[in-house]
């Protein structure tokens, strides 16, 4: 029986700014409790989290009952972990910390498959295709997938407009935190000269006709970059709520 893929992130961009939240715990639970949120995305995190392929693969499979849309931040650009994630059925992906366009042009190269990248052909043994049941998936796997990349240093707030022009880049999102940290503003995400920087950065892949993104946990922060044009915001995470809330209680006996 054929089978159809949700539409990529990418589609979901348009005629309003998306937020959404990150989930780091690992947890299924905790992933569809946010799910039901009436929040439009989810970031899934590997790069600073312990979640693991098989964890992924669980937190898709749950987040996939509800009308919200899934990205996943893979550890690195590393060509076998972007094809592991996308092989397990990861449809929208964020690469962090690319900071120029030859980066980025590696990037799309190992989401694609030949002869315009190196993906490694798998699909009839994953989830990406549902075990060769979605029909043409080869053919039309560029369809079923989004790319997204990360700016987060100096180097790449210089090179932004050539990374948003990289053919295959659907879009990118500035990160405050590693790009203060960079700017030897460690810890200081909402410092003036930061928030230039980003303000900066939007225009520059705004400029090239792409979509930009960006984490904002601090609301002001958030409307602050939301104004300036953000096409898609996260606004907390599931471990910092937790956390939070838990603290909330302690205060209040």
């Amino acid at each position: 029986m054929p089978l159809r893929l949700d539409p990529t992130f990418r589609e979901q961009l348009g005629t309003r700014p998306l937020i959404g939240m990150w989930v780091t715990s690992g947890s299924p639970v905790v992933a569809e409790i946010c799910a039901g949120s009436g929040l439009d995305w989810l970031l899934l995190d590997t790069e600073h989290t312990p979640t693991g392929l098989e964890t992924v693969q669980s937190l898709l499979q749950t987040i996939a009952a509800y009308p919200i849309t899934p990205m996943v931040r893979a550890p690195s650009g590393d060509v076998v972990a972007l094809k592991q994630l996308l092989d397990l059925g990861a449809q929208n992906l964020l690469v962090p910390m690319v900071d120029s366009a030859e980066e980025a042009e590696a990037v799309v190269r190992a989401v694609r498959y030949p002869p315009r990248g190196v993906r490694g052909v798998g699909s009839a043994l994953s989830r990406s295709a549902r075990w060769n049941r979605v029909e043409g998936y080869l053919t039309n796997a560029d369809e079923h997938t989004s790319l997204f990349v990360q700016i987060e240093s100096t180097a790449g707030v210089a090179a932004a407009a050539a990374i948003a022009a990289v053919d295959g880049v659907d879009g990118v999102f500035v990160g405050p935190s590693d790009l203060a940290a960079s700017m030897g503003l460690l810890g200081q995400q909402t410092h003036p000269d930061v928030t230039a920087a980003v303000v900066g950065t939007f225009e520059a892949v705004r400029a090239q006709g792409k979509p930009v993104g960006v984490n904002a946990f601090d609301p002001a922060q958030a409307q602050r970059y939301l104004d300036a044009g953000a096409s898609f915001v996260l606004v907390g995470a599931d471990v910092t709520l937790l956390a939070q809330g838990s603290e909330a209680l302690a205060r209040r006996h």
